[in-house]
């Protein structure tokens, strides 16, 4: 069985601002995960419901849980990071809430 794992993040964003979150996404947070060892698995938007138009969600792997805590405050700490969220939030915050779950594969996952 793998030791992957993976975590499955939802962002809420603030009313109107999905595209700009979007944006910052596309533009610059993939390419910082990248150097911090966040692999990216796949980004979703939900198609019904009340917070379609306002929620991101997408999957990344880590190696193991642990190094998801390293990549993570490495990924927080990153002046690149740093800057391109606060540029990114020049006219406010993009993001209301997040919500992290992390998850590991079953026996029988494919993902095994």
């Amino acid at each position: 069985m793998s030791t992957r794992t993976l975590e499955l993040r939802t962002y809420y964003a603030v009313p109107g601002k999905l595209d700009e979150l979007h944006a910052r996404f596309r533009d610059h947070t993939i390419r910082i995960f990248g150097k911090h060892g966040i692999e990216v698995v796949g980004f979703f938007t939900p198609t019904d419901g009340e917070e379609a138009d306002n929620t991101l969600v997408y999957l990344v792997a880590h190696e193991t849980r642990e190094s998801a805590d390293v990549a993570w405050d490495a990924f927080k700490a990153d002046p690149e990071w740093i800057e391109a969220k606060a540029q990114s939030e020049a006219n406010g915050p993009l993001v209301v809430d997040i919500e992290s779950t992390f998850l590991a594969p079953t026996a029988y996952s494919p993902l095994n």
